[in-house]
């Protein structure tokens, strides 16, 4: 297992075919304020791929933006909410298809309101990430082995976790309903960015 360190771009034909496990770090959690750092990318085997973009890049990654949006590959992600809107803000490509970890928690995992990643893995993999990195300074011009460890973890475990809320969503008949919500998330995402970010415009108020 190796983590993958790459500026501006990936290198071509990287991933095995199948499902790719995506996750972001921004500056920050307003998209078009807080500009994307790093997109990291797993295909499930052993292996992470780190992407990192400087301050004043023209995010002209052919290769990365090829496998994101690759419409015959599952994105998997964990609250994809948030990285499908700063990917289509800075990339400009939707990251679809989609699985997100967190909604199939959310309408499986029922008996608890931790549905946070380190929670996920904690529970059904038996495994501890640490999350201290979560807040540091993802636009520094350097990152250091703690931040690249970090960004590599939050796609190391996505796949395993995929397989394990597919059964469980099977079980409980969800599964249409997520498929659903997953098919959604693009469009979410681009409310998000368009403004609407706090707003249910579902809501009757």
């Amino acid at each position: 297992m190796a983590v993958h360190f790459h500026e501006e771009d990936l290198p071509g034909d990287v991933f095995a075919p199948g499902p790719i496990a995506v996750d972001t770090e921004t500056m920050g959690l307003i998209t078009p304020r807080d500009r994307l750092c790093v997109v990291q990318l797993s295909d499930g085997l052993g292996d992470e791929h780190l992407v990192r973009f400087a301050k004043g890049s023209a995010y002209d990654a052919p290769n990365l933006k090829a496998v994101l949006a690759d419409p015959a590959r599952i994105k998997i992600y964990h609250f994809g909410r948030f990285d499908l809107a700063a990917i289509e803000y800075y990339l400009g490509v939707t990251a679809g298809p989609v699985f997100c970890t967190k909604i199939a928690s959310k309408l499986t995992r029922t008996f608890t309101d931790r549905h946070g990643l380190k929670y996920l893995v904690q529970e059904l993999l038996a495994t501890d990430i640490s999350k201290q990195q979560q807040t540091s300074d993802w636009g520094a011009p350097e990152l250091n082995d703690a931040q690249r460890e970090y960004a590599a973890s939050d796609v190391r475990y996505l796949h395993r976790l995929r397989e394990i809320l597919i059964e469980r969503l099977e079980r409980e008949g969800r599964t249409g309903i997520a498929q659903a919500c997953f098919e959604f998330l693009p469009a979410r995402a681009r409310l998000d960015i368009a403004g609407w970010a706090d707003k249910d415009i579902f809501s009757h108020e």
